[in-house]
């Protein structure tokens, strides 16, 4: 089903999608890259043999486009979320009415399969609207294609992720960095590489349908052992201070008015939870995969903020 097949990735212009689209080009797929952002679609292309990959400009807020982009699928994969709302993309917008149309079209192309990636800590009674949105949207994905696997991942790493060089740039600029809640939520970072490599054994493996898995790397961390990590990678000595929840959704109040907001409230509500795999729920180890640590790969990719910090102190000529 992967060697020669159709595969349509929306969202596959992605930090997630794009590690994805490699592993299906290596596995001899045949792949559509359905992205708003055609432009960085197309950027995708050179990954496979000519004709191989294929950007075309999807936007689930349109069904006309989500319908046409996943014609003759046989495997369709669905990344697309979001974490904050702007606009029309709201939680709801995509989180839900969005994973419901691309189910549907997946349902009604003939595709064999649909993986729908959420997250870890998906629930309709979680104080966070985004956690409950992407619940809302596994259940409507489940009605309109039964047989979809579920795929809901920690904390995502990797050298263009969100996370963990966010803390990094902080570092470069901030005497120090808030501990959200006392530092106390824990997370369970998995690495970009461990879930491109589950999507691909999912969707080659009938086995996996109708099933949910939670993927998480190898050791759960706090909050403040990740930016211990942050700290140690990036060669820096900051304050970590205590941030009460209601000191955090104070600052988010006006953090969120950014274009890009650095925190929201909804994330507030998200970091009043761990963020961690069910004690039972299948995983990495169900699939076969070894999970990589956070020390094996994000030093590596974090030591550019080392250097600039360097070449920021060096004397001038």
């Amino acid at each position: 089903m992967i060697n020669g097949g159709r595969v349509v990735v929306f969202g596959g212009s992605g930090f997630l999608g794009r590690h994805i689209v490699r592993r299906l080009a290596k596995a001899g797929a045949r792949i559509i890259v359905a992205a708003r952002d055609a432009e960085a679609a197309a950027q995708l292309k050179p990954v496979g043999d000519p004709g191989q990959v294929v950007p075309r400009r999807a936007d689930l807020l349109d069904e006309a486009s989500v319908a046409a982009a996943a014609a003759g699928a046989d495997v369709v994969v669905n990344l697309v979320g979001i974490l904050f709302e702007s606009g029309r993309q709201s939680f709801a917008a995509v989180h839900t009415q969005g994973a419901r149309r691309v189910a549907e079209a997946a349902s009604a192309a003939g595709a064999k399969r649909l993986i729908h990636v959420s997250a870890v800590g998906a629930a309709p009674t979680s104080r966070s609207l985004y956690a409950r949105t992407k619940a809302a949207g596994e259940a409507a994905v489940r009605e309109a294609f039964p047989h979809a696997t579920i795929v809901r991942p920690s904390i995502v790493f990797g050298p263009e992720d969100v996370f963990f060089n966010r803390f990094a740039a902080m570092a470069r600029f901030t005497p120090a960095l808030p501990l959200i809640g006392g530092g106390h939520t824990r997370f369970q970072p998995v690495y970009v590489g461990d879930v491109a490599e589950a999507v691909l054994r999912i969707a080659a493996d009938p086995a996996t349908a109708g099933k949910t898995y939670e993927l998480g790397g190898p050791r759960v961390y706090t909050f403040r052992e990740v930016l211990e990590v942050v700290l140690r990678a990036t060669g820096r000595r900051r304050l970590l201070v205590p941030l009460p929840f209601w000191a955090a959704d104070l600052e988010a109040l006006f953090l969120e008015r950014l274009p890009k907001p650095l925190l929201t409230r909804d994330q507030v509500k998200l970091l009043r939870r761990d963020n961690v795999v069910g004690a039972n729920a299948p995983g990495l180890a169900d699939l076969g995969i070894t999970p990589t640590s956070v020390e094996a790969v994000v030093p590596a990719y974090l030591a550019r903020y080392r250097r600039a910090g360097a070449a920021q102190s060096a004397p001038s000529p």
